[in-house]
């Protein structure tokens, strides 16, 4: 495929993806915090909030308190950005190793039903890298395009430190491109 035919094709995927993502309807509203053998279901909005400000809910503490999660630290996670180029996320995504990473990553965000919808993630993904060119876990649940999400916390430190290694090896493909 022509590098023009290209550069159309990933634009029209951003495209779509905004599309899709950007409705109110598509955007999870609910996140399952699944840590071991305990769960709690919250709202994006309340963890949200929990994400800029540290104040959790009542009941958002005592999951915290209950799963021994420092909750500094689950806020500093959920708000850690990683600096991507949407353009050149799209397509990588849009690959065999994109799929993987995307597998990978789904391990630790995932829809209720226990499975890794890889487009789903591939659209929160870059919906959220398409506003500011960083993608933070709390983007990533604010932007998932289903009603319900579950964040897994055993999982989810492992799947973004995957991704972060992920994107620092497109660093070079990102000065090529330009």
């Amino acid at each position: 495929m022509s590098y023009l035919k290209k550069s159309i094709a990933s634009c029209l995927g951003i495209g779509i993806a905004l599309l899709v993502a950007s409705s109110p309807a598509l955007a999870a509203k609910r996140v399952v915090l699944k840590y071991k053998i305990l769960r709690e279901s919250v709202s994006v909005e309340e963890l949200t909030q929990f994400a800029k400000t540290g104040e959790a809910s009542e009941d958002l503490k005592t999951y915290l308190r209950l799963s021994r999660q420092n909750p500094q630290t689950v806020q500093q996670t959920l708000n850690r950005p990683i600096k991507v180029n949407p353009v050149l996320l799209d397509r990588v995504l849009n690959s065999p190793i994109g799929n993987e990473v995307l597998d990978q990553l789904g391990q630790g965000i995932q829809t209720p039903k226990g499975g890794a919808e890889r487009q789903a993630l591939r659209a929160a993904l870059v919906l959220s890298a398409s506003g500011d060119g960083a993608i933070s876990i709390i983007e990533i649940l604010q932007n998932y395009p289903t009603e319900d999400v579950v964040l897994d916390g055993d999982r989810i430190e492992g799947a973004y430190r995957q991704l972060n290694d992920f994107v620092d090896r497109l660093r070079p493909l990102e000065r090529i491109l330009r």
